[in-house]
C-alpha cells in the first residue's frame, strides 16, 4: 500500500520544453470562486496551520493540511502557487527498488462524485504552474470544476530514487511517464479519499499530449474519463522536428543571473508570448548553481534525448483510438499529420487552432483555452444527457407507444 505524505510549503519553480519544430515548448474544500489574479488580498486565511504530524484525521478531505499564508503573514506575490490553486501535495509511493516523491497542484471539485475533475500534464522541462493561468480561467467560466496539475519526475518537486544508489533516475520513457501520472491521479484519489476518480478530462501540452494520449488509449481511467485534449503536439511534426533539438538546446542560455533575467529571456525570445504567465512559470525551471553564481535549469533535459522517438511514435493512432471524446488545440494548422488529416475528416475528434499562440497555447492565451477547455466538457458531459424514456415505463404509465 503506497504511503501518501504530508503536504507542505513549496516555493520553487520550474518551466516547459517541447520537441516540435526544434522551437521551445515549453487541502481545504474548494473556494466557490477564484481569486483574482491581480490578486490585492491574499487567499482565505488559516492562523493555525496544519502541521506533518500523521496523528490528524488525514483520511478527512477538510482535515488535509493545505498552506494558506497567515492572516498575520503578507499576501503572496502575483506569481505564487497558492493564486491559482487551493492546495499543493507531496505523495510518495515505494516499490523494492525505488522511491518516489511525487507533487501536484489541485483545487478539487465542489462535488468529487459530478467533477469534473480537469487532470493537466506540462511538456518536456516545465512545471504544474505551466497551468496556472488557465486553471484561474477555468475556475471562472467553471466553479465547481477541479483542477489537478501533475508534474513528472525530475521536473518541479517530483522526483524518483534509487534505493540503491540514491540517485535519481532518470527513466523518460513514454511508458514510465505514464505510469508516474497514473500514479499521481490514484494517490490523490486516496489522498482526499474520493470513493472513485471524479468524472475526468486530460489535458496534456506537448510531451505532456503524448503522456495523457498514452493514459487514455490504455483506458487507464476507465469510464471516469470524459475526454482527452492534445495541446500543440502531432506526431508526424514531432518527429520530423527532432533533429533540431540538439542544437536548440545547445543555443539556449546556460544559466542566468537572475530569475527576473530568465523571465526576461523567455518574453525577448517570443518562448512565451504572455508576460503575466512567464512571471509565473519560468522561476521554477530554475535552481541556485552549484557555484552559488547565477541560476541553472533545474531539469536536464539533455538526458531525454534516448527518449524523444519514444515519446511521439504512434500518437495519433493512439489518440484517434482512445474511447472517449478528443480534442486536438494547435497553434497552426501545419501539423496535421495524415492519420489526424484523415480522423478530422471522419468527424473522430474536434479541432480548434489559434494562430495568435505560439507552442504554449495554455499560457499565451489561457483564457481562450479555459473556455474551450470547458465548452469541450459541457458538450461530452454524460450526465448532462437527456435520455428518452424506455417504452416499458411509458406502457407502465399507461401511454400508447
Amino acid at each position: 500500500m503506497p504511503k501518501v505524505a504530508q503536504i507542505r510549503r513549496f516555493d520553487d519553480r520550474m518551466l516547459c520544453y517541447g520537441v516540435e519544430h526544434g522551437k521551445s515548448v515549453g487541502e481545504t474544500p474548494p473556494r466557490p470562486k477564484p481569486n483574482p489574479i491581480s490578486l490585492s488580498e491574499p487567499p482565505d486565511t488559516d492562523d493555525h496551520p496544519s502541521s506533518d504530524s500523521s496523528s490528524s484525521s488525514a483520511d478527512s478531505t477538510t482535515s488535509i493540511n493545505t498552506v494558506r499564508p497567515s492572516s498575520r503573514e503578507q499576501p503572496p506575490p502575483p506569481e505564487h502557487w497558492s493564486n491559482y490553486f487551493a492546495q499543493e501535495l507531496f505523495l510518495t509511493s515505494n516499490s523494492e527498488t525505488s522511491s518516489a516523491t511525487y507533487h501536484v497542484y489541485l483545487t478539487p471539485p465542489t462535488n468529487p462524485k459530478k467533477g469534473p475533475l480537469f487532470i493537466c500534464h506540462h511538456g518536456a522541462g516545465a512545471s504544474g504552474l505551466s497551468f496556472a493561468l488557465f486553471a484561474h480561467h477555468l475556475r471562472l467560466k467553471l466553479p465547481d470544476a477541479g483542477i489537478l496539475s501533475l508534474e513528472a519526475r525530475a521536473h518541479g518537486s517530483s522526483t524518483v530514487t534509487s534505493l540503491e544508489t540514491g540517485e535519481e533516475i532518470m527513466d523518460f520513457s513514454l511508458a514510465t511517464l505514464a505510469a508516474d501520472a497514473l500514479a499521481m491521479i490514484t494517490l490523490t484519489q486516496q489522498k482526499l479519499s474520493w470513493p472513485s476518480i471524479p468524472p475526468c478530462v486530460l489535458i496534456g501540452h506537448s510531451l505532456g499530449g503524448a503522456i495523457t494520449t498514452q493514459l487514455a488509449a490504455d483506458f487507464a481511467l476507465g469510464t471516469a474519463l470524459i475526454g482527452a485534449c492534445v495541446v500543440d503536439v502531432v506526431e508526424g511534426s514531432a518527429l520530423e522536428a527532432l533533429g533540431h533539438m540538439k542544437s536548440h538546446l545547445s543555443s539556449r542560455p546556460a544559466s542566468f543571473p537572475t530569475i527576473p533575467d530568465a523571465v526576461t529571456w523567455h518574453t525577448h525570445s517570443r518562448t512565451l508570448r504572455n508576460a503575466a504567465s512567464a512571471s509565473i512559470s519560468v522561476p521554477p525551471l530554475f535552481i541556485p548553481a552549484p557555484n552559488g553564481s547565477g541560476y541553472v535549469w533545474r531539469t536536464p533535459l539533455s538526458l531525454t534525448v534516448n527518449f524523444w522517438w519514444d515519446w511521439f511514435t504512434s500518437m495519433s493512432i493512439k489518440f484517434l483510438s482512445a474511447r472517449c471524446a478528443k480534442l486536438l488545440i494547435l497553434a497552426g494548422t501545419d501539423r496535421l499529420d495524415k492519420e489526424l488529416m484523415i480522423g478530422q475528416m471522419q468527424g473522430k475528434f474536434q479541432l480548434v487552432v489559434i494562430p495568435e499562440a505560439g507552442h504554449f497555447v495554455q499560457e499565451d492565451v489561457p483564457e481562450k483555452t479555459a473556455e474551450i477547455a470547458v465548452e469541450f466538457f459541457r458538450r461530452n458531459d454524460r450526465s448532462a444527457m437527456v435520455l428518452p424514456p424506455k417504452v416499458s415505463d411509458l406502457i407502465a404509465q399507461g401511454k400508447k407507444v
